[in-house]
C-alpha cells in the first residue's frame, strides 16, 4: 500500500483544478500546468481535493499510484508558490551573468559558455558567483539547474566548479611527499 498515494492532494484557495479522464489541470497565480496520469490509476476531484487510487492490485498500478499523487501535488504547489534552485560558483575568475535570454558563464575554459535560457524558466544572478533558477514546473527547474551544473561540476580537491547551494562536496586530501 502506498502511504503517499493514500493522501488526497488539497487544492488551496486561488487555484482552479480540473480532472478530465486522466488529465489533471491546475491554474493558479503563477501560471497553468497539466499532468497526464497513467492508465493504471484513477484520478478524481471531490471535496476540494484530488484523490488518486489504483485501478487494480498489479505491481505497476501500485507503483504509479504514489508517483501520480506526487506529480499532482507538484503541479498544485508549482502554480501556487513555484520552485527555485540555487547554484554557487567557486573558483578564481569563475562568474555568471544574464544577458537577455542567455546565461553567460566564465568557467576557466578558453571560451565563455553561453546557455540559452529555456521558456518558462527564470534565471537571475544576484551576485556573479550565485545563480538562481526558478519556475513553476519542478522537473524543468531541476533539469535546467542540472544542465548548468554539468558545465563544470565541483571537483573534490579544491572545490572549484558549480554546485548546488545545499550540496556538500566531500573534499580529498592532496598528494603527500
Amino acid at each position: 500500500m502506498s502511504r503517499i498515494g493514500k493522501k488526497p492532494v488539497p487544492v488551496p484557495a486561488g487555484v482552479t483544478a480540473a480532472v478530465e479522464g486522466n488529465l489533471v489541470k491546475a491554474k493558479g497565480a503563477k501560471g497553468e500546468l497539466f499532468f497526464n496520469a497513467p492508465d493504471d490509476v484513477v484520478v478524481a476531484f471531490a471535496d476540494g481535493a484530488i484523490a488518486v487510487t489504483p485501478r487494480d492490485d498489479s505491481k505497476r498500478a501500485r507503483a504509479m499510484w504514489g508517483m501520480t499523487r506526487s506529480q499532482v501535488a507538484n503541479i498544485i504547489e508549482g502554480v501556487t508558490k513555484g520552485y527555485e534552485k540555487k547554484l554557487e560558483i567557486n573558483g578564481v575568475g569563475y562568474r555568471a551573468a544574464v544577458a537577455g535570454k542567455v546565461l553567460k558563464l566564465a568557467l576557466g575554459y578558453s571560451h565563455d559558455v553561453d546557455y540559452e535560457i529555456p521558456a518558462g524558466i527564470t534565471i537571475t544572478t544576484p551576485k556573479p558567483t550565485e545563480i538562481i533558477v526558478s519556475g513553476i514546473d519542478k522537473q524543468r527547474v531541476g533539469q535546467t539547474a542540472a544542465e548548468i551544473r554539468e558545465f563544470r561540476g565541483p571537483e573534490p580537491f579544491l572545490g572549484k566548479g558549480i554546485k548546488y547551494a545545499d550540496e556538500f562536496i566531500f573534499r580529498k586530501e592532496g598528494k603527500k611527499k
